[in-house]
Formats: C-alpha cells, structure tokens, sequence
C-alpha cells in the first residue's frame, strides 16, 4: 500500500489573503491592480508576514505508514489532527510494502542515499515479518484480547489514516520542511500531495511562500 492524500475540505483563495493584508489600511483589494496584489502577498511571504495566510482553511484525509505519520505529526502549530484509533477498531490494517530498500547515507545523519539494496530477499523477509505480525493481531483478537493491547505487535509500517486541518500558511511550513533533500521519501511523497492541492486552490499564495520559505 502507498500513501494517499485527499482534500476533503477547504476554506478561503488568494483573495482571502488579499483582503486579511489589506483591511490593516482599510482599504478593499479591487482597489488594486491583479499585479499589485500580487507583489503584496510576495512581500508578505518574503517579510514573513504570516497572519493574512492564516485565514485560510484545508483539510485533508491522509492515509500513510505509521513511520510517516509519526514524523508528520510533529509539526502542530496553526493544525488539528484526529487519527483512527485502535483501542476501538479490530480490523486488520493495510501494511505498507516497499518495492526495494534503500542504502543508509554516511555523507548524512539521518536519511538513505540513492543506492538501493539488490538483495530481494530483504524485501521477501520483510513482508514475512509483517505477515506473521498481523496474523497475530487476529489471532490475540480471537481469542479475545482486547484491541487496544493486541495493537501492540502491529508494525511501523501499518498504515493508519488521520484528518488533517490547518491554515495555509501551516501547511507551507510542513510542506517547506518536509520536501527537502534530507526528508525521508516516504514522507516527502505525503508533502508532494499536499502541495499540489494546495497549489491549484491558492496559486499565487502558495508559489510565494514557497518561493520564501527560507525567508518566512
């Protein structure tokens, strides 16, 4: 299984930004040229200007590994995050399977090169290991173990799905963050999603804040 974002919700464009910037003067941007609200949500992004992002709104349904989720939800400001839980649900989840290993990096402290491992059979003994960890999953709940203690032999890997909801310009931090040389791939593949949504529903915010990620 791989993961999948879909945008289930949203809130606000770039004129909702436009119109947060400009009541600071009491003015109303179809007062304005399109290219000078452009250069406005440009300076704002560039001068870290993040509150007329904020009046914004995505929400996302999320399905990713354990070890993506875990990593992801580490970033916290300005989101909310509700997560199936399983002390209440008892069917087996999906697993996430690679379709190879990468090598570890030694130029990097965390991370993988782009050298793959060309034994196949790590990929054959990992999808053993998550076999045998699911079988007995159902088996400690057949014989009437309780779900929330018989989650414990569930692997990182298992996929888990959440709701994720948070400002524009939230979002643009987890994605400036998460889309780097240096994020693991795995995560890089959910932030990759979340961006092109949020491209194609704020075009001019998003291209300036990422742009001015490292300014922000």
């Amino acid at each position: 299984m791989k993961s999948d974002v879909e945008l289930i919700n949203y809130m606000g464009d770039d004129f909702s930004v436009l119109i947060a910037a400009r009541v600071s003067f009491d003015k109303d941007p179809n007062q304005y040229t399109a290219e000078q609200n452009n250069r406005l949500i440009n300076y704002l992004a560039k001068h870290g200007h993040w509150s007329p992002f904020a009046h914004t709104c995505l929400s996302f349904r999320i399905e990713a590994p354990i070890f993506v989720a875990r990593q992801l939800a580490k970033h916290q400001v300005g989101l909310a995050w509700n997560e199936v839980s399983r002390r209440y649900v008892k069917y087996a989840p999906g697993v996430w399977i690679p379709d190879n290993f990468r090598k570890y990096a030694e130029s990097v402290k965390q991370g993988s090169s782009d050298e793959l491992v060309l034994n196949e059979r790590c990929v054959s003994d990992y999808s053993y290991a998550v076999s045998l960890a699911i079988r007995t999953y159902n088996h400690l709940l057949t014989e009437g173990v309780c779900p929330e203690q018989a989650r414990a032999v569930l692997p990182q890997g298992m996929m888990t799905m959440w709701i994720w909801t948070g400002s524009l310009y939230a979002f643009a931090r987890v994605v400036s963050q998460r889309i780097t040389q240096y994020a693991q791939q795995e995560t890089r593949e959910v932030a990759e999603q979340i961006s092109s949504a949020a491209e194609k529903l704020f075009p001019i915010s998003w291209k300036a804040l990422m742009e001015n990620s490292n300014e922000a």
